[in-house]
């Protein structure tokens, strides 16, 4: 038994030596999260979230309220607020991003009951929006 731990300690250690090196160097690339800078503007689809959802935790670690003014967005940073603009009729709502998404390519935001609803679309459910960094 002690011949063995003899023979596989230096082996398990030079292991270990020898991977942190190349752990090092592959490390997770950087998140895709970029600085919001004020007055940037983007233009797409927006949907809203639906009601059996509410509650559920986003990615930013609080829960979904379908009565608040918030969005998901991909790449803006947890906190930004953002003017979004319905192009069909001109309406607006400010909003906070405190989630990731959409997960559907086609889109750029998804809101909030709440915001979809001062938007007026909820009977449309997708809808062209411009989105402003406040």
């Amino acid at each position: 038994m002690f011949r063995f731990l003899t023979l596989t300690l230096p082996v398990a250690v030079w292991v270990v030596v020898t991977a942190l090196p190349a752990a090092a160097q592959t490390a997770a690339p950087a998140t895709s999260v970029n600085v919001a800078k004020t007055g940037e503007v983007q233009e797409g689809l927006a949907a809203f979230y639906g009601t059996r959802l509410n509650r559920r935790k986003t990615a930013s670690g609080e829960a979904y309220d379908q009565n608040a003014m918030t969005a998901a967005h991909r790449t803006l940073p947890f906190g930004t607020r953002v003017r979004v603009t319905n192009t069909k009729n001109g309406r607006s709502a400010e909003v906070r991003i405190n989630d990731r998404g959409p997960t559907q390519g086609n889109r750029i935001v998804d809101l909030s009951r709440a915001a979809a609803a001062k938007l007026g679309m909820l009977r449309a459910g997708n809808v062209p929006v411009r989105l402003e960094v406040l």
